[in-house]
């Protein structure tokens, strides 16, 4: 439990320091994924939405114009202020601001129509409470989206991944496989309707810079990558010129689920 609490405490001193980052972030504001999870969930004005982990706000400023209101979560104050600001700016005027913890949300259950989460559960202690957590605030029938980073079913490539993951970001868990996310969702009573894996790619150092490393951190990170076994580059299809990492792909698996 300490452990967990440690690891919370630590996502809030990473994304409170690189809040603005977050709203700005091309990898985070832009994206097909955005466009594809309206597709996918189909909202309606009459539905009440919960985005976990909002970040930068960027999953409940597209979901906003589709529903009737948008709670966006997230442990972090100073993120919730960012998300705040950010789609105050937008005009978004049915969205509002909660802090909780998605192992541990504040609400009641089967409160919301959908839920969604993209790109967080990587820095989630307890993926299956989290899980858990979905299910029980979610309506009978109700939707959730997902969108994470993934890694293959092969320990030795997750563990690497991970790695360079905790290198750049000390607040970063661990990166699930679809077919232990997949277990857990039956488990929960979640049941897959569909689902893509994308490949995606990051430039190594504005990567970096996005959580404010430094140099010493970007030092190790790419000593560590060139260090590793040329199978596992070849996988995340590390790209090197003239000695330094320029680029790395990691693979983002977005699910849609019905309880």
């Amino acid at each position: 439990m300490k452990q967990q609490e440690e690891a919370k405490a630590l996502v809030q001193t990473q994304f409170g320091k690189n809040a603005a980052h977050y709203v700005q972030s091309e990898a985070h504001a832009k994206g097909d994924d955005l466009g594809l999870l309206i597709e996918w969930l189909q909202p309606q004005k009459r539905m009440k939405a919960l985005d976990i982990a909002t970040g930068g706000g960027h999953v409940s400023k597209a979901l906003a114009p589709h529903v009737g209101q948008v709670v966006a979560c997230d442990l972090t104050r100073e993120m919730l202020m960012a998300a705040s600001n950010h789609l105050s700016e937008a005009g978004c005027e049915n969205v509002c601001f909660v802090r909780g913890d998605a192992e541990d949300l504040p609400f009641v259950d089967g409160a919301f129509d959908v839920v969604t989460c993209r790109i967080a559960p990587h820095h989630f202690p307890n993926p299956e409470a989290f899980v858990n957590e979905v299910a029980r605030v979610l309506k009978a029938g109700g939707q959730f989206v997902m969108i994470d980073n993934v890694v293959p079913p092969v320990p030795e490539l997750g563990v690497w991944r991970d790695q360079i993951e905790k290198l750049r970001d000390p607040s970063h868990v661990r990166c699930l496989s679809v077919e232990e996310w997949q277990a857990l969702f039956a488990k929960a009573g979640l049941s897959e309707v569909q689902s893509r894996v994308r490949r995606k790619t990051s430039q190594f150092l504005p990567w970096m810079e996005r959580m404010s490393c430094t140099d010493e951190q970007v030092r190790q990170t790419e000593a560590f990558i060139l260090a590793g076994d040329e199978t596992w580059k070849q996988y995340f299809n590390i790209v090197v010129e003239g000695g330094r990492v320029k680029s790395l792909e990691i693979e983002e698996w977005m699910v849609l689920a019905r309880k």
